[in-house]
């Protein structure tokens, strides 16, 4: 019988030593994934992409307590290093940065990083320190890992734009790779906050990619008013018990500015909290 062919991965903890194994990379190509971890699918797309163009690849895994706010998910987010470490070994990682809150945030630190305007919007209504967090530590980790490319995925499109952006504005020499949303069989989105949910709740958290779905329908149909297609969204996932929604976005995809019609390149994108979990789902459409 076959076996899987494994390369140990190397676990580092220390900023010192992650800077010390990039700068042994001088010369060839570095890729960074930033993750907090509980590694599903989603992720591993992000990974293999890095592998793929860089010589090199660096993952992290980090629960960034920045940019959760009171009364959010920060004490039950995922965890499973063991089975993440698997995954990473399997798929030929090279380096897995694992640092803990007082190697990232030391006594007396006092600053951070605020991208303005796209982060108003969508999550960042609902959830305003979420970006400043976000901002912070990737930049942070960008400092200490030194990568050339970095890979996110497009389920997290206002992160991914708070991410362009902030490398645009103050000159990083780092290329961020768009990575597609990637979906279970059944449509729903992978999220690691998918594993909070009972097998009752997963039911109705396909509501969010049946509601996505439907406003495609639509518009090819020739509807195009966003509030029309709000309320359509709103009447699917509503016809789920105990849904909860954040929002519902139907925006242009760089400026995160709502839409009152559905003309050229459009984002819908959603957040409902169902049982424990806050989740998140897009598509883009164009008319």
């Amino acid at each position: 019988m076959a076996t899987e062919l494994r390369q140990q991965v190397r676990m580092v903890s220390s900023i010192d030593e992650m800077r010390e194994i990039s700068k042994s990379f001088h010369g060839s190509t570095l890729g960074f994934v930033p993750t907090m971890g509980s590694l599903h699918d989603g992720h591993m797309s992000l990974v293999k992409q890095s592998l793929k163009i860089c010589d090199h690849t660096v993952v992290s895994i980090f629960v960034n307590p920045r940019q959760f706010g009171p009364n959010e998910d920060l004490d039950v987010y995922p965890h499973d290093l063991e089975g993440d470490i698997e995954k990473l070994e399997l798929a030929g990682v090279d380096v897995l940065f694992h640092p803990n809150r007082e190697t990232i945030y030391p006594r007396g630190f006092k600053t951070h990083v605020q991208v303005d305007e796209i982060t108003q919007h969508l999550c960042g209504n609902s959830r305003p320190e979420l970006f400043k967090g976000v901002a912070t530590v990737v930049l942070k980790l960008f400092n200490i890992v030194h990568p050339q490319h970095v890979f996110f995925g497009e389920k997290d499109w206002q992160q991914l734009a708070v991410i362009e952006t902030l490398v645009r504005d103050l000159n990083l020499d780092i290329c961020v790779n768009r990575v597609p949303l990637v979906r279970e069989p059944d449509g729903l989105a992978m999220s690691s906050r998918n594993r909070n949910l009972s097998p009752e709740e997963r039911t109705k958290a396909l509501s969010l990619s049946k509601s996505l779905q439907s406003a495609k329908d639509q518009i090819l149909q020739g509807i195009t008013s966003a509030s029309q297609l709000r309320e359509s969204i709103k009447k699917i996932i509503f016809a789920e018990s105990g849904t909860q929604i954040d929002y519902i976005s139907i925006c242009d995809p760089t400026s995160l500015q709502e839409k009152e019609e559905v003309k050229g390149r459009t984002l819908i994108a959603l957040a409902v909290k169902i049982g424990p979990a806050r989740l998140i789902d897009n598509c883009i459409v164009e008319d």
